[in-house]
């Protein structure tokens, strides 16, 4: 596992490892994909970049205060998000980036201590 950790605030939701089919977030292993909000984590049913669809970040759309910034996490290598669920996100004033995983989650943390609403789902590997 990487250990990416960092020193957030009371309650937030930092990103600590990654690897080995999930991701340690705030001190609680979760095998397989997840959802990271800065409030809470949550399972997440993507297990491959194929599944992604504008339903399955329905969660995100929801979030109450807003997303800002959601970092879709391709698994082990970057991946193309379409625009048919760019499109949607965008109209919701949410700006989405691909990367892989790692750099996902990295890059939440990173956004998350700059005090940024910012989400990352991630797809495990």
């Amino acid at each position: 596992m990487q250990d990416i950790s960092g020193l957030p605030k009371e309650g937030q939701q930092l990103i600590n490892s990654y690897g080995e089919g999930g991701f340690r977030v705030s001190g609680v292993r979760h095998e397989g994909s997840v959802i990271v909000f800065p409030d809470e984590t949550t399972s997440w049913a993507v297990v491959d970049l194929g599944e992604l669809t504008l339903d399955s970040l329905d969660t995100v759309m929801q979030a109450t205060p807003p997303v800002e910034i959601l970092l879709i996490g391709c698994g082990a290598s970057m991946g193309f998000i379409d625009d048919s669920i760019r499109r949607p996100l965008r109209e919701k004033g949410i700006t989405i980036d691909s990367m892989d995983s790692g750099a996902a989650a990295r890059t939440y943390n990173v956004l998350l201590l700059e005090g940024r609403r910012v989400a990352a789902a991630l797809i495990a590997q």
